[in-house]
Formats: C-alpha cells, sequence, structure tokens
C-alpha cells in the first residue's frame, strides 16, 4: 500500500467510513495482519486502493485503526464487567464467562484480536507485534486494577498476590481466545472460565486461611 497514489481530488467520499473499517476490522481479526493483503482489504472493503490510502494512509494505520475500533465495539463486555459495582468475585466471573461469550459469537471471527492480530510477526512486522502486546498488558493491568481494589476494601484476602492473579485471569483469557479460534464452543469456553473461577477461589481460601490473614477469612472471591 505504500507505493499507492493519494487521491487529492476532494470530492467528498463516498463511503461509510466506519462501515469500511469494520469489514478491515474483521478481516484482520480472522486472518491476522501479515495475512491480509490489499486484494482482500480492497474486496471486503469495496474500495479502491487510492481511497483506502485516502482514507488510512497505509495499512499498517488501517490496523491500528481497526484496533482501535475493536476495543471501541468489540470488548464493552470486559470494561462493564471490571467496572460494575460488584464484589470482586462477581466482576472477575463477569470477565471471564463474558469472554466465553464474545470469543464465540456467532458471525464473527473466534477469539481476539489483541490475541491473533500478530501472535507471530516477522521483523517487518514488528511494531505492530508490539501495539498488540501493549494491549495485551493494559488489559492484565486493568484486572490487575480491579482486583487491588477489592484486596484495599477487604474484599480480596490480604495477602493474596494481585499482579500474580492478574497475570493468571489475563493467561486464562489469552487460552480461551486461542480455543475459539480452534473451534472450541461457548459452553467449552465456559467450562475453562469456570474452572479458572475454581482455582482462584481456592487460591483466596488459602491466602485467607494463612496466619497472617487471619482476620481477612470471610473475605473471599466469589467464582
Amino acid at each position: 500500500m505504500d507505493n499507492l497514489e493519494k487521491n487529492r481530488g476532494g470530492r467528498p467520499r463516498a463511503f461509510d467510513l466506519d462501515r469500511a473499517l469494520d469489514a478491515a476490522m474483521h478481516l484482520f481479526w480472522e486472518h491476522g495482519y501479515e495475512a491480509t493483503s490489499l486484494a482482500m482489504l480492497r474486496e471486503a472493503m469495496g474500495l479502491t486502493p487510492p481511497q483506502i490510502y485516502n482514507a488510512f494512509t497505509d495499512k499498517e494505520t488501517l490496523f491500528r485503526k481497526a484496533l482501535t475500533r475493536y476495543h471501541q465495539t468489540e470488548i464493552g463486555f470486559a470494561v462493564e464487567a471490571l467496572g460494575a459495582p460488584v464484589p470482586t468475585g462477581e466482576a472477575i466471573r463477569r470477565l471471564l464467562l463474558g469472554a466465553a461469550e464474545a470469543y464465540s459469537r456467532p458471525g464473527k471471527p473466534g477469539g481476539c484480536l489483541f490475541v491473533s492480530g500478530a501472535l507471530a510477526a516477522s521483523p517487518q512486522a514488528q511494531a505492530i507485534a508490539d501495539e498488540l502486546k501493549a494491549y495485551r498488558k493494559a488489559s492484565e493491568a486493568a484486572i490487575a486494577e480491579r482486583l487491588a481494589k477489592g484486596r484495599a476494601i477487604g474484599d480480596l484476602p490480604e495477602g493474596l498476590s494481585v499482579e500474580g492473579f492478574a497475570k493468571y485471569l489475563a493467561g486464562v483469557m489469552n487460552g480461551m481466545s486461542i480455543q475459539a479460534r480452534d473451534g472450541a464452543s461457548v459452553e467449552e469456553l465456559r467450562t475453562l472460565a469456570q474452572t479458572a473461577l475454581a482455582a482462584f477461589a481456592i487460591e483466596g481460601q488459602k491466602q485467607a486461611h494463612h496466619p497472617r490473614n487471619e482476620a481477612d477469612a470471610g473475605s473471599l472471591p466469589r467464582g
């Protein structure tokens, strides 16, 4: 796309930018960054190469805009779960079960774009891989922030490792994404979520009954 001429005719665009971006987002989501070609984008978006270049500059910029679009339209379940005024265990339950639903929606690619967009990237696409890593790290940080709030109000045992469990839960969600890409059903993903929630509760019980955490014995995650 870097060699395309920009259309500077000044004529108003005769296409819906959001609709075109959604089409590109779904292609990147399904095939990944590098495997999605200009020809595939042109066909899915219904645009000529100059139109694509004029609206989005190049493939890398288009992908970054698709990531922003994905963040805005596809991960509401996570934002709602982590921001809900509910006990921490319930928030995590909503997060994982929401992921099971979101990663297996009919008519949409399986899994999460932040995971499948560029798991393996060539040196030329390393900047894209780094950006996807940043999105995944941000998700992990959001989980850690929610766990820290729960621990601060006595909703979780004081000795529970916020960073460790945030990394574990993010890893579970990444694994669910890969399982969904491999064709796992929503029921199978829910089972994975429930297993993780059980582990979360067991670890909470261990921490709560540790001698230094006697006062927190009644504050267990709810699976």
